[in-house]
């Protein structure tokens, strides 16, 4: 089949009645994708962290960078879910209050 021959995705019923409008965001994943942003960048913030020194011990082989790569990430999502710096409450608001005015 020629890729140029797919043809394009319909729009679901409610968009294809009103193309101006759509779907109000479930709160619950506008939170939970707040969340997953502000461990990202707690995880980024960590990583930076350690590799200007010897924050979290010598890493100096493969294994060790990797089970530190991995704590990183699971400390970052803890804490972001534990409220973190506060950005995911900050992020979830202002997409909830522009999904509103839409």
């Amino acid at each position: 089949m020629n890729p140029t021959e797919i043809a394009p995705l319909a729009a679901p019923a409610a968009q294809a009645a009103h193309p101006g409008s759509r779907q109000p965001d479930d709160p619950a994943k506008v939170k939970d994708a707040a969340e997953q942003f502000e461990a990202l960048l707690i995880a980024q913030i960590l990583k930076s962290a350690s590799e200007t020194g010897d924050l979290f011990g010598s890493g100096s082989d493969a294994a060790s960078g990797t089970v530190m790569d991995m704590a990183t990430q699971q400390f970052a999502v803890a804490m972001a879910r534990g409220g973190g710096l506060g950005l995911a409450g900050m992020v979830a608001k202002g997409l909830e209050s522009r999904g509103d005015a839409q």
